[in-house]
């Protein structure tokens, strides 16, 4: 294929200007610049090759799929072709061609595409056995969208167990999945730790690894997993600038799935930082959205790192050094002291020498391996969306968003300590292989006092006990929370945004509203949420209409709700199991009223119908377009159920005009009050 650049386009990419973020302009709610932001115009000549160019790669790939392998196991790599395609279709369909090494990009993916298809074809995969850069790529179990990932495979890897380090990129408003796909091609990146796989990831664009992008991380590693043999005890966490605030993230809410972390730069926490490049008023913040701050603010999760080596850089004269000193400020306030390795005379990038002091430090925490049962855990949480840490898993709490705490230790040789504040449940649990405990010997379990006598370990060295709290008293109890029962549990605990980090189906309307305001709001509002899960998370929202949905589709999804009783058939099916009921007249929360011709809830909940699975009314993902602007910002803006006043147009910051909200309690129910500020 012949490849075209003109020179018109060149010149005028020269004169674009892409916009940043972090600047007085992203205080401007009524002007928020898009993210991502346009491209520039694709010459034509470039746009019909490359969609030519698409097509063949089309038709190559469902050849491939209509086609037995060789191998069967070849079907599972059919994502590692379609990246191809998508990055060059979406690219083009949805204008994110910054400049002119990306047409080049676009059609070097599709040569590569090519060849991958025609390589299943043959039943053979090249590209698995390949050293140095290497594009992936796996189908997400979220929405089905195809989602790429980077490996840098050393040449020393021969099958054998290996270490594998995480990287978290910066932040890119311009990185599409044209862009990424083109770097993992062609750079390296920052880090290359010897005889080590690096897993770049991509995160679903520019959300700092939260939400889908959370997701992204793990499902991408166990991607790798089936492919590559890791060294599941030498797995470590990294990134930079952004990048460093997820890995903050992910190393304070999974302290025992990494060996070890390195942050470097980044946020670490929302109202702090919103004050290092802005000046933002947070006392005008909602109580509940203050709360909601809880889920990503890596300060109120700092004592995990007890139980996760960490090794903290910042550039001298970098303002993000804030977000390691923050850290720093809440880790001594729990006694634990954290290493700062600070980049002289350095802005926002990583000093070299520091790098080499990064790196011989981890190769030594790496050399020892990730300890899977320490003799000490200290564990801390604010939602049981992050309930677990080494032995100790948190199965219940008296209240989300509080903070809760589990200190544990191991006393003797059949001798466990528990301190507990604000944990309802708990189950004690060493894996196979892992129990340091007398095999011949009942464990005797102490918790806040209480003195509770179990069976001893397995003889596969592994052990479970679940304790529950039932009257204030601890006792012996079955493990976790019961399937059955209306409690908040791991999984599902809420707030709104926690339904789109499992599969999700949006269910749209087919019959007349109650009210035609309300039938008006919804269809603004809903396709707004389908276009900006594709612009923000790059999937394309699965979606059903009312009367289509199945039995097989509330198995396996979260249902998102469009409508009101009369207009969608599986709320009607529902409405009345709500803790908030919703007529043609009246939206009754508990003993308030407000009216349902201006008034539409929004809301989570255990769906009646398949009450392991969420329904969620009239709303996608909660924070909105002012919240794109920086990083720090794109943290829920709803709780578990909120009243949104029409008469008040939606905006870059809320669906209209939030008239009460609220969380629903540990049982799933509307509270008696709410402390609001």
């Amino acid at each position: 294929m012949k490849r075209h650049i003109s020179l018109l386009l060149i010149c005028s990419i020269v004169a674009f200007s892409i916009a940043h973020a972090d600047g007085p302009e992203d205080n401007l709610v009524q002007n928020v610049r898009p993210i991502p932001p346009p491209g520039v115009e694709v010459p034509a000549i470039d746009k019909d090759a490359l969609n030519k160019g698409l097509a063949e790669l089309r038709l190559l790939i469902d050849e491939v799929i209509q086609t037995p392998s060789k191998n069967p196991k070849f079907a599972n790599l059919i994502p590692d072709v379609e990246i191809y395609h998508k990055s060059v279709d979406w690219a083009l369909r949805y204008n994110m061609i910054y400049k002119p090494e990306e047409i080049k990009m676009a059609y070097d993916a599709l040569t590569d595409g090519k060849a991958r298809a025609e390589s299943l074809k043959k039943g053979a995969a090249p590209w698995t056995n390949k050293k140095g850069l290497v594009v992936r790529a796996y189908r997400s179990k979220i929405d089905g969208s195809i989602q790429p990932y980077g490996l840098v495979i050393p040449e020393s890897y021969s099958g054998g167990a290996t270490r594998l380090d995480i990287w978290c990129h910066g932040r890119g408003e311009t990185l599409s999945e044209l862009g990424f796909v083109g770097q993992r091609t062609k750079q390296v990146g920052q880090i290359q730790p010897a005889n080590s796989i690096v897993l770049h990831l991509y995160g679903r664009y520019c959300c700092a690894n939260k939400f889908a992008g959370e997701v992204d991380a793990f499902e991408a590693l166990d991607h790798v997993r089936k492919y590559y043999n890791i060294n599941n005890n030498q797995v470590v966490m990294r990134g930079f600038s952004m990048g460093g605030a997820a890995a903050w993230q992910f190393a304070t809410h999974f302290p025992d799935q990494w060996c070890a972390a390195s942050p470097g730069a980044g946020f670490a926490e929302t109202p702090e930082f919103l004050n290092v490049f802005q000046t933002e008023d947070v006392s005008k913040v909602p109580w509940y959205q203050k709360k909601l701050w809880g889920w990503y603010n890596a300060t109120d999760y700092a004592l995990n790192l007890f139980n996760c080596p960490t090794i903290a850089y910042s550039g001298e004269l970098d303002k993000q050094k804030q977000a390691a000193d923050v850290m720093e400020r809440e880790l001594k306030k729990v006694g634990l002291n954290m290493l700062h390795i600070i980049g002289p005379q350095t802005a926002h990038k990583i000093h070299p020498d520091s790098l080499i002091e990064i790196e011989q430090r981890l190769a030594a925490i790496t050399a020892q391996g990730r300890d899977r049962a320490p003799k000490e855990v200290h564990f801390t949480t604010m939602t049981l969306r992050y309930n677990q840490s080494k032995w100790i898993t948190v199965d219940g709490m008296e209240e989300h968003w509080e903070k809760s705490r589990v200190d544990a230790s191991i006393t003797s040789e059949n001798a466990l300590k528990l301190q507990t504040h604000k944990v309802t449940a708990l189950t004690v649990k060493f894996a196979s292989g892992t129990c340091p405990l007398n095999l011949f010997k009942k464990v005797a379990i102490n918790i806040d006092g209480a003195e509770i006598t179990t069976e001893s370990p397995k003889s596969d060295r592994s052990y479970t006990a679940s304790l529950s709290k039932v009257n204030g008293k601890w006792q012996l109890a079955a493990d976790g929370i019961a399937s059955d029962s209306l409690a908040k549990r791991h999984g599902m605990s809420g707030p709104i945004d926690d339904a789109f980090m499992d599969a999700f189906l949006f269910v749209t309307p087919t019959g007349a509203a109650l009210n035609p305001q309300v039938e008006k709001w919804v269809a603004s509002e809903l396709p707004r949420a389908v276009t900006e899960w594709q612009k923000q998370f790059r999937g394309d929202a699965p979606r059903k209409k009312d009367a289509e949905v199945k039995d097989e589709d509330i198995a396996k999804n979260n249902l998102v709700l469009w409508g009101d009783p009369s207009s969608n058939a599986v709320l009607k099916k529902i409405v009345d199991k709500l803790p908030i009921q919703w007529t043609a007249e009246n939206i009754v929360v508990g003993d308030k009223k407000y009216a349902a011709g201006e008034h539409v809830p929004v809301l989570i909940y255990p769906n009646p119908l398949n009450p392991k699975k969420y329904v969620v009314i009239n709303s996608s993902f909660t924070y909105r377009e002012y919240d794109y602007l920086n990083n720090a910002r794109q943290v829920p803006k709803l709780p578990d159920w909120a009243i949104v006043n029409l008469s008040q147009a939606p905006d870059a910051v809320n669906p209209g005009k939030i008239v009460d909200a609220g969380f629903f309690n540990e049982q799933w129910a509307l509270k008696k009050s709410e402390t609001k500020e």
